[in-house]
């Protein structure tokens, strides 16, 4: 309930926003344009089931509680000390004091965001964490914390979470008596006790075995963004989710496609050997309820999971899409960038359905490449570190637009887009998510591209502030950078990924003003939500 009262109280802090003078609080908030999610139809899904979702709802909320002293302490409590009603609306977007757009904090006595959030003790230094001799340091599901006497000491989630934990665990252990899918109640088992234990990779196996639910739960820490320090540590989240079956058995062919999709990539033999699960699924829902990472600042619109690359070689991983709000993100984003931004040619050329594809593909590909670098550095992202996930946000967009465009190019996706419409729309997506700012890992791997594609003659800026796309040389470069990274990724060249940020993922002078004119027209600058009971 905790939730829908804070939900409820959005409306009123935003009205009381809109008295006196807008301040620039007020106007972020403002920037992202509120949206209602509203329940679909439930007809189908028996009481049992509902009250399933009720208690998915439930247990969703208190992984946004863990999320939120992950990044700053108790909710309600920290956000009694806020004064300001704008104030406290945007920290409940950015989940804090600090706008995810660029880092900086929006609210008066905080510094520059810390960058293993509260993952790690703020004060401790690159010397003194290599020092520290426990293992379970670099366990995802560890926080680092000081002793008594200062000294460095691990603490497991479970057991820094265990109140909300156990909730969590007590709203899946209902769900899982009332429901009558036998693969449903298996997933709930398993994920409690992963969630009191640590270990995810049962509950992985169940959940990507649950093939025959039309609702889905996705919950626990699953993305590693936040920790922008090493880039280990995991945020808690929670998508509640409803398949939309037709659409999920119109694009099942692409499972079928993984493995010649992965011997298609444009990058030596040895750097593609990983060899993608044959049960890996691409599933279309609505989205029903967001919670935690997933809620916080930019909404999330598609997922590929698990990341565990054991379970991914043995047995898959499954694509999370997010219809609904795919579709409310194109007709009120990335539409209207694109009519702003490119020049009437081009941007006849933009399609709701070719956003759709290349975020399928571009969720197809993170699953793609390799996963364990090819030269004994271990994982890729123990290799690549706090660059890891850039460079990873880099080669799903990029290699899934790659992906994309050679199918077209094999009228296996003929009928449902063209070339040009997935480089046009992919073109529109980029410019608006370059405003993610270079806060953020999947700021930068956008910005990156941007200017990549700006450097290779792919995209040409006219006097009249449009751009211009040149399709053949957009091809190009896009089968050049996928190349790049994926071989940055299985070497584990962190000097190359560092190289590659600093050359190309810096805001230029073209796009500050491209912004400037996306906040003259109106464009928001993402959503937020507004949810049904």
């Amino acid at each position: 309930m905790k939730r829908i009262l804070i939900v409820l109280l959005f409306p009123l802090l935003l009205a009381s926003c809109a008295q006196g003078p807008k301040s620039d609080v007020h106007r972020k908030v403002t920037a992202y344009e509120l949206v209602k999610i509203s329940t679909p139809d439930l007809s189908g899904i028996s009481a049992n089931g509902k009250e399933v979702l009720r208690l998915y709802r439930w247990a969703a909320d208190e992984a946004d509680a863990i999320y939120w002293k992950q990044m700053i302490g108790d909710r309600q409590e920290w956000l009694s000390t806020l004064a300001g009603p704008a104030e406290k609306a945007y920290a409940m977007i950015n989940y804090g004091p600090w706008d995810r757009f660029d880092g900086k904090p929006f609210i008066e006595g905080y510094g520059v965001r810390p960058l293993g959030a509260r993952f790690y003790p703020e004060d401790m230094t690159t010397e003194e964490f290599e020092a520290f001799a426990d293992p379970a340091k670099n366990s995802p599901y560890t926080l680092v914390t000081r002793t008594d006497d200062g000294s460095l000491k691990t603490v497991p989630y479970h057991e820094a979470y265990v109140e909300h934990i156990e909730k969590m665990c007590s709203y899946l252990r209902s769900a899982a008596d009332l429901t009558i899918k036998p693969s449903v109640r298996e997933y709930l088992l398993k994920k409690i006790e992963a969630l009191r234990n640590d270990n995810y990779e049962a509950a992985d196996r169940a959940w990507l075995s649950m093939d025959d639910s039309k609702m889905d739960l996705i919950i626990g820490p699953n993305e590693t963004e936040d920790d922008q320090l090493y880039g280990r540590k995991r945020s808690y989240g929670a998508f509640v989710l409803l398949k939309q079956v037709e659409l999920t058995e119109r694009i099942d062919q692409l499972t079928k496609m993984l493995p010649e999709l992965q011997a298609s990539l444009p990058c030596e033999p040895a750097y593609k050997t990983f060899v993608p699960g044959s049960r890996s699924e691409i599933y279309a829902y609505d989205a029903l309820y967001y919670a935690g990472n997933y809620n916080a600042g930019v909404k999330v619109i598609a997922v590929n999971l698990p990341y565990d690359e054991k379970v991914q070689a043995e047995q898959g991983t499954r694509t999370a899409l997010m219809h609904n709000i795919m579709n409310e993100k194109f007709n009120r984003i990335v539409f209207p960038t694109g009519r702003l931004l490119l020049i009437p040619a081009d941007a006849e050329r933009l399609s709701s359905n070719a956003f759709f594809w290349n975020i399928v593909f571009r969720e197809v590909a993170h699953g793609l490449g390799v996963k364990e670098t090819v030269n004994g550095k271990g994982s890729v992202e123990q290799a690549l570190g706090n660059k890891a996930l850039m460079m990873e946000e880099v080669k799903g967009n990029v290699v899934g637009l790659y992906l994309a465009i050679k199918l077209v190019s094999h009228h296996q996706l003929s009928g449902l887009v063209t070339k040009e419409e997935a480089i046009a729309t992919f073109c529109a997506s980029l410019a608006r998510s370059e405003r993610f700012g270079e806060a953020t890992a999947l700021g930068r791997a956008n910005i990156a591209i941007f200017n990549y594609l700006i450097e290779q003659g792919a995209l040409k800026r006219t006097e009249s502030g449009k751009y211009v796309i040149d399709y053949n040389t957009f091809e190009l470069a896009i089968h050049g950078l996928a190349a790049q990274v994926l071989a940055v990724q299985a070497t584990g060249d962190k000097d190359a990924a560092e190289a590659f940020e600093k050359q190309y993922a810096t805001l230029g002078k073209a796009y500050k003003e491209d912004l400037r004119n996306i906040h003259l027209e109106g464009i928001p600058a993402d959503l937020r939500f507004e949810f049904e009971n």
